[in-house]
């Protein structure tokens, strides 16, 4: 604690010249939630600092006394047949990964994050054999897609292998697939699986170089889901702008897409009812990404939010589709999702399902935009014409759709 509070001494915002809080680690999650919180019953590093070729990584166990009990906690670890001692995964710590000092993942956002990012967009898919992630090193948004029978082969592309081994190490649980029953090719360790491909290298240079302008793309290599699961769009970080902005790679992935193929990417914090439009704010990155996959050719562009993920706000995810009939399977009814998730999904060694959070009602959740996200579009300072009063609510004019993402439509007329 002294020593983050000494760090930070005057070397923040508003008093260096040129300051940059990514340069800091203890000016982000892990000095203000982690270090600087005083209240936790236990705060140990299970990884303190260590750089690899790109970040510096840093795991915590944290037990916070608002959430759980240290006294439950140690119950847990008794076998006397006690209610905790029968379900101790309920009262167990939390672990934390951080880059950068940024909270990326926790043991208790684990499933709610990992699930809604990966399963909405494969079960709204008609039968998704590959798949692609960019990014998702701790190896939970593989362990996710692994669960699809549909499945032949899903290829990570992760520039850093420090994250992946790491992870490995200190945060099994998210690499972990050995509950999942038997089937060809399968192991304990999802990269071990046969139908997993994990390559160490940059995205851009791969997706520019296999399905670029100046690529001759296979059709047998292209995607039916491709999951960009990275920096935040917000992250004050060159390469985040890239990841956003560039107009070639993101074209790339339009290329690398199947015909029906669908794109799905985390895109930060959920826009509040009170802030400005996207573009007008810290996420313009965010939306310039929103206009160019419009552009590009996507037919129909959606974002959902998910509120338990454990990042101390309600977190959104884009999915954007190429082909105007897969997006209708997105609004079926939970039952319809249900059903198709009894068909798909790789149950557990005991018969039951491995979906820990995502089912057909949580779909339904995601189904409709907030209406943040309607209000924030009609902030853009060239306002669309169907965000007028009249038009919004319905007085049976023909309403003309200015863009592939349209959330007051979604709303109000789809």
């Amino acid at each position: 604690m002294m020593m983050w509070s000494h760090k930070l001494r005057g070397f923040r915002k508003g008093f260096v010249p040129e300051y940059n809080s990514r340069l800091n680690p203890l000016d982000a999650d892990l000095g203000y939630e982690i270090l600087g919180s005083h209240d936790f019953d236990i705060k140990e590093p299970l990884v303190s600092a260590a750089e690899t070729d790109y970040q510096m990584v840093d795991v915590y166990e944290v037990m916070n006394p608002k959430k759980r009990r240290l006294s439950d906690y140690y119950k847990s670890l008794e076998d006397d047949g006690s209610y905790e001692s029968l379900h101790p995964e309920f009262f167990a710590p939390d672990h934390i990964l951080l880059l950068d000092g940024i909270v990326q993942s926790t043991r208790y956002g684990d499933a709610p994050y990992h699930e809604s990012i990966v399963h909405p967009a494969m079960i709204t898919h008609p039968n998704p054999k590959r798949v692609a992630v960019i990014g998702g090193g701790e190896g939970a948004t593989v362990r996710e897609i692994l669960k699809h029978s549909t499945l032949e082969k899903v290829v990570m592309i992760e520039i850093d292998e420090g994250v992946v081994n790491l992870s490995t190490k200190y945060l099994p649980e998210w690499q972990d697939c050995s509950s999942i029953a038997h089937h060809d090719g399968c192991a304990e360790w999802c990269f071990d699986d046969e139908r997993a491909d994990l390559r160490v290298e940059d995205a851009l240079a791969y997706f520019n170089g296999n399905f670029g302008s100046a690529a001759e793309v296979d059709a047998q290599e292209q995607f039916d889901v491709l999951i960009m699961d990275c920096l935040d769009p917000n992250d004050d970080h060159p390469f985040a702008k890239v990841l956003y902005t560039d107009d070639g790679y993101v074209t790339s992935l339009y290329d690398a897409l199947t015909d029906d193929g669908i794109l799905v990417v985390q895109v930060g914090e959920a826009s509040g009812i009170n802030d400005a439009a996207d573009e007008n704010g810290d996420f313009e990155n965010r939306s310039t990404m929103i206009k160019m996959l419009d552009a590009i050719g996507f037919k129909s562009i959606h974002i959902y939010e998910e509120s338990h993920c454990q990042f101390g706000a309600p977190w959104t995810t884009l999915i954007a589709f190429k082909d105007v009939e897969t997006r209708k399977r997105w609004y079926r009814s939970p039952a319809a999702v249900e059903l198709d998730l009894s068909r798909r999904i790789l149950p557990t060694m005991d018969g039951k399902t491995s979906l820990r959070y995502f089912d057909g009602a949580t779909m339904k959740s995601y189904q409709m935009p907030a209406r943040a996200f309607e209000e924030n579009f009609c902030r853009q300072q060239d306002k669309p014409e169907e965000c007028a009063e009249k038009v919004r609510f319905g007085n049976g004019k023909e309403v003309n759709v200015s863009s592939a993402y349209n959330p007051v439509f979604e709303r109000h007329f789809a």
